[in-house]
């Protein structure tokens, strides 16, 4: 059972002035795309990042694997 929230990496947590150490949910500014749209239809794909070529791959499970 997955119970993973997608939405939750779209928040930072921060730390209250408050002497409760209450934390509160700051919305971030993340640009998000679809795997569907990065992967169209297969299965790997390669990103070159600062000279380097990483490879992100879909498992048979459907969970995503970044490689360098």
């Amino acid at each position: 059972m997955n119970t993973h929230n997608p939405n939750d990496f779209r928040y930072r947590v921060r730390r209250s002035d408050d002497a409760s150490a209450r934390f509160d949910r700051v919305p971030l500014a993340v640009r998000t795309l679809s795997s569907n749209t990065l992967f169209q239809g297969e299965h790997e794909i390669g990103i070159e990042h600062h000279g380097a070529l990483y490879r992100l791959k879909i498992t048979r499970q459907g969970k995503l694997i970044l490689n360098k």
